[in-house]
């Protein structure tokens, strides 16, 4: 299965059309916080056509209500809150916005894969068995890099994507 993660949209749609088509090649999407606006969850979840989009609360996540009701008219995309703790064809996940929570999640050697945002910097390591990840920021905007990733967890292979800022 190939599993598509990004974090820190902070609405900008213009690096999320330019991920859209490698997002489309997932199986699935989870996005770890600050996706920001209604209206970037409302692109996202019709973006990626149909596949599921899993996702956790950032700290610039302002209107929940908004975001939760296009949730549920997308059909899509599960809202997992402040934490997620799922599986995904036999494979363990934890998701938080928070690289301190990440991390001592990933300690405890319980999951497969631990993903987190919020510091924008992008970065991928083991710990135990467990792939502790921060795919960076898809806005570009506080390291000039509009990042994300694809792991294929059959293989364990994680494919690093830059799009264009500007």
């Amino acid at each position: 299965m190939k599993l598509a993660i990004l974090s820190d949209t902070h609405d900008n749609l213009h690096t999320l059309g330019l991920a859209l088509p490698r997002l489309r090649e997932a199986d699935a999407v989870l996005h770890c916080g600050d996706l920001c606006s209604p209206f970037t969850l409302k692109r996202l979840a019709a973006g990626v056509e149909g596949r599921p989009v899993h996702v956790v609360w950032g700290n610039n996540d302002g209107d929940r209500r908004m975001l939760a009701a296009v949730a549920a008219e997308a059909g899509n995309v599960v809202l997992h809150g402040e934490f997620a703790d799922f599986d995904l064809g036999g494979f363990r996940i934890a998701m938080s916005h928070y690289p301190k929570v990440a991390r001592a999640v990933a300690a405890a050697r319980n999951h497969d894969l631990v993903c987190y945002g919020h510091n924008h910097q992008a970065a991928e390591e083991r710990v135990g068995g467990t792939l502790l990840l921060n795919p960076g920021e898809l806005c570009g905007v506080l390291t000039g890099r509009a990042t994300f990733v694809v792991l294929d967890t059959a293989t364990g292979e994680v494919a690093w994507y830059e799009v264009g800022t500007t």
